[in-house]
């Protein structure tokens, strides 16, 4: 049985990677690519499956590059139904679902998709281990990613 600490310790660990996705939107709504790459680990990765093709970005660096590619085409996310599952030791995983709009052309209907996440609490609080992005639809894609 699972006493009223672990219930809130749980309850504290969900509402911080809940936050997660909501803090990878509003970043990339205000183009800070700095937040982005600092919302994975040192050694956090990002995959992409998009028009039949698959490319992965991992650490830093390369996370920073993708961003700054995949928001030259000014996408407007929204994030939805976030499903969350605590692991043991301080790991969990989970979905979350978006659909897309495009700045560039006055918020038209952009693509959809999800997300698979990993995530990992470090000594600053949780972070992407890793976030593999599957579109369903993607009317444009960014250079470098298709």
């Amino acid at each position: 049985m699972v006493n009223i600490e672990q219930q809130l310790a749980g309850l504290v660990a969900r509402e911080a990677i809940r936050d997660l996705p909501l803090r990878y939107c509003d970043c990339v709504w205000r183009d800070d690519i700095d937040g982005l790459v600092d919302l994975f680990t040192a050694d956090g990765h990002f995959t992409a499956d998009m028009g039949g093709r698959s490319a992965r970005f991992e650490g830093r660096a390369r996370l920073h590059e993708m961003f700054t590619k995949g928001l030259a085409i000014r996408p407007r996310p929204y994030i939805h139904n976030h499903v969350i599952e605590l692991l043991d030791d301080g790991l969990a995983r989970g979905r979350c679902y978006l659909d897309l709009r495009s700045a560039r052309k006055d918020m038209e209907y952009l693509g959809a998709g999800y997300y698979t996440d990993e995530y990992v609490v470090t000594p600053v609080g949780w972070k992407f281990r890793s976030r593999h992005f599957v579109a369903l639809r993607m009317d444009d894609i960014p250079d470098g990613l298709e």
